[in-house]
């Protein structure tokens, strides 16, 4: 795996398990991104909690114009199975203080980008992201613009949160 598959992702991440493998069905490809952070992986999944209001890539383009929260929101820690984030993707599983998995459920998006779900887990060291997404046939091409703008537009996210989990106060620590 090369770009724009694999980005910053170990061996040893890749051949993992992943809550968000057997999600999508039928045949898959899959997707990595990591950053590394000096966060400790509670503060860590405490921002990827922060993805149930903002997205935290290009605001410009992702969040029409609004900056994403730089300081924690209360309650967002409080996952419910079930819970819309990033307007897009639906909360379908969670561990806490590790990683949250989600899957693309609006309908618009669904048909422009396909059926896919993603975990984000929050590592020791690590933000690591894993995208599974159907892989028709058909949709080579739409595939490898997905994985080019994924890349481009995640790589944005994850050091960004990376970035806040890093400046995040020990007062507002979890």
């Amino acid at each position: 795996m090369r770009l724009p598959d694999v980005w910053g992702a170990t061996p040893a991440e890749i051949t993992d398990r992943y809550p968000c493998d057997g999600l999508v069905p039928g045949r898959t490809e899959s997707l990595f991104r990591a950053v590394d952070t000096t966060a400790d992986p509670p503060t860590t999944f405490r921002w990827l909690c922060q993805l149930r209001v903002a997205p935290y890539s290009y605001d410009l383009i992702d969040n029409h114009g609004r900056r994403s929260p730089r300081t924690l929101t209360p309650g967002l820690d409080e996952l419910v199975v079930g819970q819309r984030v990033m307007r897009i993707f639906t909360l379908v599983d969670f561990v806490p203080n590790r990683e949250i998995t989600l899957r693309l459920t609006d309908r618009r998006a669904l048909r422009l980008f396909g059926d896919l779900a993603v975990t984000y887990r929050a590592a020791p060291g690590r933000l690591v992201t894993k995208l599974v997404l159907a892989a028709r046939s058909r949709d080579y091409l739409r595939r490898r613009a997905l994985a080019w703008g994924d890349l481009v537009m995640m790589r944005r996210q994850l050091r960004r949160l990376a970035t806040l989990a890093e400046s995040t106060r020990s007062s507002e620590r979890p």
